[in-house]
């Protein structure tokens, strides 16, 4: 479903967009917000689901997630708006759980479950019942039956069937999260658990009844630039193409200083500061043979995913600054004054900007999803801006990053430019599946020597849960941005 435009993608769209515009024109937050579900929700038959009571009952709490609040709990009665003053001030930080998921929304699904279609051509043969180990499939009213009292999901069944006439069913968000956190309530709804959750977030963009949600924080930045904050953004390396294939870099940042804020800066200047730090880290530990291997630390939930399930790795871990960070702080030694956000693809971003050590770097993380209802709400028609700003920051090296294999490929670009008699081992993973296959065979020794990159979504940043086009279009238009930059690799430092 990624890239496509579908009912759940243009519901979130709309309820950013709506949290935008309250943050940006009521005067009267309590009664707006009270107002909101029947706005949106502004008809009397059900669009898609069984009531338009329970598609409000939906919205009241993307609202609150969106409001960077927690969900109300189903057993008492809490207003939609409880909670609302301590969320109306710009220093409301993000708090666990980032990710959610609505009760009312989950449609508890299947978890695994193998099941006959009606392609089913009652065969003499009958295939799927001489391989079942279990003896769980019989013939009834001339069609194969899986009992699914005895069924062990083994799948020989779906295997063997020559007519595809058997279907395996299991919960998409489960399928999407590559660290068993999906779990089920008493009611067969989908339940996140939070101490194995990475917050990835790729639970949320596959799930097709839009049951899962992060918290938000664009009603809480909007505030702090109304209250005349000074706040710079800066943008990650996958920002490219996110917002219309006409719409520009130099465009972008035009348009993002006609919302409000005071600069734009690229986050690959950070990813470049963190390419040579890498590529220096590899060769004077790895190379020298002090690390057997060495992890790159720019994907919190790749970091995460190493801590929770191979603390043996941590040491591994580089402790280099994550681009999002290095580029804070340059922000905040140029301008002290000032806050940052950082504008990105990821949800798990919002993650480690909720860390004490990195929240006085980081005051504010909104997705790309999220700024387009920014835009949408001030009524700023972004292919229709005149581009009056330059977007210069980066190296190739560090607008690399946002795509799968990048950051692996800048840091060995600068280890062969700046120690051209070292070799370097390369590896990469993409998923939560397979980075945990890689570490699994770096703990045991096999991976001696190399320098292990990890991104927690499949494709890298610009499959991030929070971004707005295909991945194989962002990443296109990621390489023509890398290929654009003026230099290649960062000059080594002195």
């Amino acid at each position: 479903m990624r890239g496509i435009d579908t009912q759940v993608r243009k519901i979130r769209r709309r309820v950013f967009r709506e949290i935008a515009s309250l943050a940006y024109h009521s005067d009267n937050l309590i009664d707006d917000m009270e107002a909101l579900p029947y706005k949106i929700i502004d008809y009397t038959e059900s669009t898609y689901r069984e009531s338009v009571y329970r598609e409000r009952a939906i919205v009241r709490e993307r609202l609150r997630l969106a409001m960077g609040m927690s969900l109300r709990p189903e057993n008492m009665p809490v207003h939609v708006t409880q909670g609302l003053e301590e969320s109306n001030i710009d220093e409301k930080y993000y708090e666990p759980p980032l990710m959610q998921v609505i009760p009312s929304a989950c449609n508890a699904c299947p978890v695994n479950r193998y099941e006959v279609t009606d392609k089913c051509m009652g065969c003499v043969a009958h295939p799927c019942n001489e391989v079942c180990p279990r003896g769980a499939i019989t013939m009834v009213n001339g069609k194969s039956y899986i009992d699914q009292e005895k069924c062990i999901k083994c799948g020989k069944c779906k295997a063997i069937c020559p007519y595809d006439a058997i279907s395996h069913q299991v919960r998409p968000c489960s399928a999407a999260c590559g660290v068993g956190a999906i779990k089920s309530d008493e009611s067969d709804r989908a339940v996140i658990d939070n101490e194995l959750c990475v917050s990835c977030g790729q639970c949320m963009v596959n799930c097709p009844f839009g049951a899962i949600a992060d918290k938000s924080q664009i009603f809480q930045l909007i505030r702090a630039m109304q209250g005349g904050k000074k706040i710079i953004a800066q943008v990650a390396p996958a920002f490219v193409g996110q917002f219309g294939p006409k719409v520009t870099p130099d465009m972008l940042k035009t348009a993002l200083k006609e919302l409000g804020f005071a600069d734009v800066y690229e986050t690959a200047i950070g990813a470049d500061m963190g390419a040579m730090a890498e590529a220096e880290h590899y060769v004077h530990e790895v190379a020298t043979g002090n690390l057997p291997f060495l992890l790159t630390s720019c994907c919190p939930s790749w970091s995460m995913l190493a801590k929770k399930f191979f603390p043996e790795t941590i040491g591994n871990i580089s402790n280099e600054l994550t681009p999002m960070v290095a580029t804070a702080r340059v922000i905040k030694e140029e301008h002290p004054d000032a806050g940052v956000v950082f504008i990105g693809p990821c949800a798990s971003k919002k993650l480690e900007a909720s860390r004490r050590t990195v929240r006085s770097d980081v005051d504010f993380v909104i997705t790309f999803e999220e700024l387009v209802g920014m835009f949408e709400a001030k009524g700023i028609l972004l292919e229709e801006i005149q581009a009056m700003d330059e977007l210069r920051d980066a190296t190739g090296a560090g607008r690399g990053y946002g795509v799968a294999g990048g950051v692996a490929s800048a840091i060995e670009d600068c280890i062969r430019e700046y120690y051209p008699d070292v070799d370097v081992n390369i590896e990469h993973a993409e998923s939560l599946a397979e980075c945990k296959k890689i570490l699994m065979l770096a703990k045991v020794g096999k991976k001696k020597g190399c320098l292990i990159e990890g991104m927690a979504c499949p494709g890298g940043c610009v499959a991030g849960a929070g971004t707005n086009i295909p991945v194989t279009q962002a990443t296109k238009e990621v390489g023509k941005f890398k290929a654009s930059a003026s230099k290649t690799i960062p000059d080594k430092e002195i």
